[in-house]
């Protein structure tokens, strides 16, 4: 019991509580010295008449009001005089009732809602992040802390952990949801935005070159389909002129964006992604399709291969601090700090969504965050608790008894006066 009692009062006092106490001494010295030079003027005086009653009337009622404040100030931290007279020592006594009630005023004052969305909001967040981050060293110096962060993580995520959560929980649950009307979506908006001509770029220059680089291949092709019965000259000549006409197609199709046959893909993509979200037979033909997918027995561990793959160019990348993928993601904070700055649409709504997340914090642990306040308290030993408190407000206390000596003396004055002219 000895052991946990000196365990809870072993508080260490800093060197800001240093000076704290130093000038809770220095106002106690004033605050007793008025009551002392009451004292000696209401010595001085006694006795005499004329003006000097007057002092030594207001001398009186100083002492009594400076006495008065010394006992009620004093007995809020311990016995005045050692003296166990009953309702002192408050704090030590009762330092658990008045920490949960501590406790509870800042839950109920401090940490709410709408006191935590305000000061949020008031704080420019956003802005001030976006300040932070648009400095390019800042910018970096973030990718450089999150760097070894993010690859301590890739390198924790696969092997067959991810095999048997790719295989027995996300394909399951790929194969329960439809799939048909989020791709037909997906595709829609890949049309709108004309996302997917970058790839048809690739895929017709990609033609083209094959067919310029392989004529002989292309010939045999086109030969293998003539019939037995025609010359072979005449199948030369036929599959030489069609190779020609290919050439030309594909390079009249790559060289022009509003070709036809482009349009005419735009067209199909568009009534395919509005089958693949309306059309019954559509969709089912698409469920049908992944159902075949995913029964194939080389899907997961396709899967894991693939993020192996990417794994690995994602921690050589993540490793060098001039690779493209850090740089890039530099660049990208940078720029996205810039706009939180600038942007007032962008900023209103990251100001919003971090406010919503501060009040829903709070709402939820706001109360484990206020027992912090008794806990602490309450693992103090009790006459620690009261000097600790006392270093921090006890200071302004001493007005009380500086006010008490000068008002008493004040309202001594005006009693005597009033007495002598009844």
């Amino acid at each position: 019991m000895a052991t946990a009692t000196a365990a809870r009062s072993s508080l260490a006092f800093g060197a800001d509580d240093a000076a704290r106490r130093a000038n809770l001494r220095r106002m106690r010295w004033l605050a007793t010295s008025l009551l002392v030079l009451a004292a000696i003027v209401f010595v001085l005086t006694h006795g005499r008449d004329g003006a000097w009653g007057y002092v030594n009337a207001a001398s009186e009622a100083a002492m009594v009001g400076a006495v008065a404040d010394w006992f009620a100030v004093t007995a809020l931290f311990r016995h005045p005089l050692g003296i166990p007279v009953p309702h002192t020592a408050i704090i030590p006594r009762r330092k658990d009732m008045l920490a949960r009630s501590l406790e509870q005023f800042v839950a109920e004052n401090f940490l709410t809602e709408q006191t935590i969305r305000e000061r949020y909001l008031d704080a420019e967040v956003t802005r001030r992040a976006g300040e932070w981050l648009s400095d390019p060293v800042n910018s970096e110096r973030v990718i450089q802390e999150a760097a070894p962060l993010a690859s301590r993580v890739l390198e924790r995520v696969g092997g067959t952990d991810l095999q048997e959560f790719v295989e027995q929980t996300l394909l399951p649950r790929v194969r329960r949801e439809p799939l048909s009307p989020l791709a037909g979506h997906l595709l829609e908006q890949v049309v709108r935005d004309d996302a997917h001509r970058g790839l048809m770029d690739i895929g017709f220059r990609e033609l083209h070159s094959w067919l310029v680089a392989h004529p002989g291949d292309v010939t045999r092709i086109i030969g293998a389909r003539a019939p037995a019965w025609s010359p072979k000259w005449v199948d030369d000549m036929v599959a030489s002129r069609v190779y020609q006409e290919l050439v030309a197609w594909a390079k009249d199709v790559n060289d022009d964006p509003q070709h036809r046959v482009r349009q005419a893909l735009d067209s199909y993509l568009a009534d395919l992604a509005r089958d693949m979200q309306h059309d019954p037979d559509t969709m089912a033909n698409a469920e049908r399709l992944k159902d075949r997918l995913l029964d194939h027995p080389q899907v997961g561990p396709s899967v894991v291969a693939v993020w192996d793959a990417v794994k690995i160019v994602l921690l050589e990348q993540l490793a060098d601090p001039l690779g493209q993928l850090r740089t890039r993601l530099a660049r990208e904070l940078e720029d996205l700090g810039g706009r939180m700055m600038t942007d007032d649409v962008l900023r209103g709504r990251l100001d919003a969504w971090g406010a919503d997340a501060a009040a829903v914090l709070i709402s939820r642990y706001g109360s484990e965050l206020t027992t912090v306040i008794s806990h602490t308290i309450e693992r103090w030993d009790g006459r620690d608790a009261s000097d600790r408190i006392e270093l921090h407000v006890g200071r302004d206390l001493q007005f009380i008894r500086i006010n008490g000596t000068v008002v008493g003396g004040l309202v001594g004055l005006l009693i005597h006066t009033v007495s002598q002219l009844l």
